[in-house]
Order: structure tokens, then sequence, then C-alpha cells
């Protein structure tokens, strides 16, 4: 055993005087639709919803002499950090930006009680970043990285350590979602290279592949917070170094949208609540096909802290992606059963989501912005072809990102 497997025991154990081990379920509907024997380590059910209590609470079981601690995040990490403050009875400083969603914020504070002070700054993650750590120059607190912090990556190796005591073996296959890199390296250290494995990261913060590719940990240019879960601009530089061997072929990203059809069909289909990094590793499967027929998979459903006032959003980008959904301006012609002659045009299955128009006066034309919902793909090819026949000018802006953000 090594050193490092062995302080991830320790730790594994001193957990269980906070929270129990979450569980692992195989999952019959996705071992079904792939062929192989899925297992789901169901972070999302740990007691904030996610698997940062794990670095938290290692972390600072081992500087709880520091007496002050402070974070910057806008989400799991914040709620987790507040947990332990309260469980240690220490003081906790949480930064989180002013942009932050009030769900969380309530949420951090709901854990951390009177032992933790939320302080809201920036607009911006990174002024919250660099709010947090002035304020811990000057008060003399230990700063608490989400991620990039030895003991954090530590007790995030705990995952592995139940897993492999609830299978009662090292699974064949690992699918591990990738955001700072804190869970997959403490992961990887633990299993080392007596599984195989998968580190999956949103398409628009994809900081694990942009490292490798340049050999180094480097900034994104940009990063979506769809994800906010996984969505890093740059992975940590202790973390890349047990990462920086894991190679491109064992990389994948995933289009944001993507990740939407799969928190919807865990949702209708298993009742699971998942928030988009949470449904990372299990939308991987669609992409891994014949190297995991027969083997056995554990895939880490990272987090489920997930507001159901975004369940429309969430929906809308699935229907989207899935080709089921499309927005178009149409040019139609300003007269008498104008509209009448296009809705004739509507198939069965064609279902009018979204409708504006304003007539214009002295013009022989006017746009209409339509949303429309359909059973299959198939259908907007047909609905299409019979618009161009009968002489109707539109315009699919559907993945046009400027318009669709502005109109949808």
């Amino acid at each position: 055993m090594s050193d490092f497997q062995d302080k991830a025991r320790q730790a594994t154990v001193a957990m269980r005087d906070v929270f129990p081990e979450t569980p692992l379920l195989r999952n019959d509907h996705l071992s079904q639709r792939f062929e192989a024997d899925v297992w789901l380590k169901r972070e999302d059910l740990s007691p904030v919803r996610s698997y940062k209590l794990r670095g938290a609470l290692n972390a600072m079981r081992k500087q709880q002499d520091k007496g002050l601690f402070v974070c910057a995040s806008a989400g799991n990490h914040a709620q987790g950090v507040a947990y332990m403050c309260r469980h240690f009875g220490v003081r906790g400083v949480i930064f989180m930006p002013v942009t932050t969603p009030q769900q969380k914020i309530q949420k951090t504070g709901m854990f951390g009680g009177n032992s933790v002070e939320i302080r809201l700054v920036g607009d911006y993650f990174d002024d919250c970043l660099a709010a947090a750590q002035a304020f811990c120059d000057t008060e003399g607190g230990h700063f608490l990285s989400p991620f990039d912090d030895l003991d954090v990556i530590e007790g995030q190796a705990s995952v592995a350590v139940e897993i492999e005591q609830q299978l009662g073996s090292i699974p064949d296959h690992m699918v591990i979602p990738v955001g700072g890199g804190g869970l997959s390296s403490g992961v990887l250290s633990y299993f080392g290279n007596d599984t195989h494995y998968t580190f999956v990261e949103p398409v628009g913060g994809a900081c694990l592949r942009a490292a490798l590719q340049a050999g180094k940990p480097v900034s994104l240019p940009r990063v979506d917070t769809f994800a906010d879960g996984a969505a890093v601009a740059k992975i940590g530089e202790k973390t890349f170094t047990t990462l920086k061997g894991v190679g491109l072929a064992n990389s994948l990203t995933i289009p944001e949208d993507r990740l939407c059809t799969t928190m919807i069909e865990m949702l209708n289909v298993e009742g699971i609540v998942l928030e988009p990094a949470g449904a990372l590793s299990i939308d991987a499967l669609k992409d891994l096909g014949q190297a995991i027929r027969g083997r056995t998979i554990v895939c880490v459903a990272s987090g489920g802290n997930f507001d159901f006032e975004r369940l429309p959003e969430v929906k809308e980008r699935a229907q989207r992606y899935s080709g089921i959904k499309k927005y178009f301006i149409l040019r139609l012609p300003q007269r008498p059963g104008a509209l009448k002659d296009f809705l004739n045009l509507l198939g069965p299955d064609d279902d009018i989501a979204r409708f504006e128009y304003l007539k214009k006066s002295a013009r022989n034309f006017g746009s209409v912005l339509i949303g429309i919902e359909t059973s299959e793909p198939e259908q907007f090819t047909r609905l299409f072809e019979k618009l161009d026949a009968n002489g109707f000018t539109y315009q699919d802006i559907t993945e046009d990102e400027i318009l669709a953000q502005f109109v949808i």
C-alpha cells in the first residue's frame, strides 16, 4: 500500500464520524442500454449533494489549529466548507460572486449557520477569488482551494476508497468528471494503473484537455459556466502533476446541450436529479461504445445541486440538441390568408411553441419569430421542403448563438 493510499483510507475513516458513505448503485437502465455492468457512485446523495464535502473535511481536520478558513466559490465547494466549519466549530469566511443564485447563497448559509460569514464580491469569479486571497493575507486565515490542495485531493480520493470497499474489487473502467482536477487526480492516485480511466469535461470548460495539449496548465480564453461544477478556466498545478500522463485518448469533452439530454433522461427514467457537471460521466457512456461492453464501469455522479427553476432551460436545450425543436425567422406576406397558408404546411406532430408577429404598415412582408416542437428531427426536413416548394423565405436561427441567446 502506498503512502497516498494509506492517507486516503485514514481520511475515509474520519469521514464516518461526519456522514455515511454515499451509495454505489448498479443501474439496470444504463447497464442494458450500453451492454455493460454500469454502477453509479452517488455523490449527489452526500449531505451537501456533492463530493466537495470530502476534500473540505480532510483539509480542515488537519488544519483545525488555523481557526479561520477562507474560500471563494459560487457553489459546491462553498457548501462543503460551510458544512465543515459548523462541524468543527471554526470560523469560516466564504466569498461568493454577487451574481451567485440566491438558492446557493441560502444553502451555504444554512449549512454553515453561525460559523460562517458570506461576503458577496464582484460580478465574476476572478474578482471574488482575488478578494478572498487578499482577505486571507490581511487576516491570516487559511485559504482552502477547491481542488489545488494536497489535503483536498487526498480527501476526494475517499470516493475511490469507498468504491473499492463497496464493489469488493477495483472496477474495470472509471468514468470521472473533471473540473479543477481534485477528484480525478485523487482517484487516479489511489487506483493507479489498476483500472482504465475516462476523464470527462464540458466543451466550454475543457481545461484538462487544454493542459494536455500544451503540456502544462493554461488558462482558457472563455468559459461556459452552464456546467458550473466543472467549468474551470485553468486546471490546478498540483492536480495536473498527477494527470499530465493520462493522454488525450482518455479525455472526452461533452457539449453542454447534450448534457441536458442526459439530465432529462435520468430525471424522467430514474428519478435522479443531477446538476450539469453531475451528468458528465453518465453522458460520456454514449461515446465509449464497444470499449465498455461487458465490463464493470463506475461513473461518478459528482453532484445534484440543481435549481428546478432551471428545468425549463435544460429541457429547451435538450430538445434543441436532439433536433426536435427549432426556431426560425419566417418572411410572411402581409395579406389576408398568408398565415393560414403557412399553417396548412405543418404536419400532425408539429406544435407551435412560440409565435411573435407584429404587422407593419406600408410593408409588403413582415418577419415572424416562430418556434416549433415536433416528434422527430426528420419532420423539419419535410417542413422545410414544403416551405421551399411554396416560396416561403425563412432562416433557421436555432444554432445562431447570439440570436438564440437574445430571442430564446
